[in-house]
């Protein structure tokens, strides 16, 4: 069973010639707090290769749709059919979540028959604390 939370992520081709110095700088931004240090940083960017050994490690990925605070006793209430409002707007950008920090927004679209997400900007480390 798949997790609703969870958009349909396509695979992407990551092209070992590409600047491994930028590749790096995002997985450290999606790690969170984890620093690579500034010799292990300069050694992989030397040698894209070596960075092929990241690409498997798995994340999570969270799109939140939107948010809403509720008591306990009307939580206990909920039954089939009831609405739970959210904090957003009908057409209001989602938050992309990798493991559990922000890192992106985006438009939830449909792709064959599927929900998916579009990103529409990608956010700085500095920009989602």
């Amino acid at each position: 069973m798949t997790d609703p939370t969870q958009a349909p992520v396509a695979p992407t081709e990551l092209d070992p010639a590409a600047d491994a110095g930028l590749v790096l700088d995002e997985f450290n931004e999606a790690l969170g707090d984890t620093e690579i240090e500034p010799a292990a940083k300069a050694k992989l960017a030397q040698d894209p290769a070596r960075l092929a050994a990241l690409y498997d490690i798995p994340v999570n990925i969270t799109i939140v749709l939107g948010r809403a605070q509720i008591e306990v006793t009307d939580l206990l209430a909920l039954e089939k059919g009831d609405v739970v409002e959210l904090d957003r707007k009908v057409g209001e950008a989602v938050d992309l979540l990798v493991n559990n920090r922000l890192v992106a927004r985006g438009e939830v679209v449909l792709v064959e028959g599927r929900l998916g997400i579009t990103m529409t900007e990608i956010i700085k480390s500095d920009q989602s604390g």
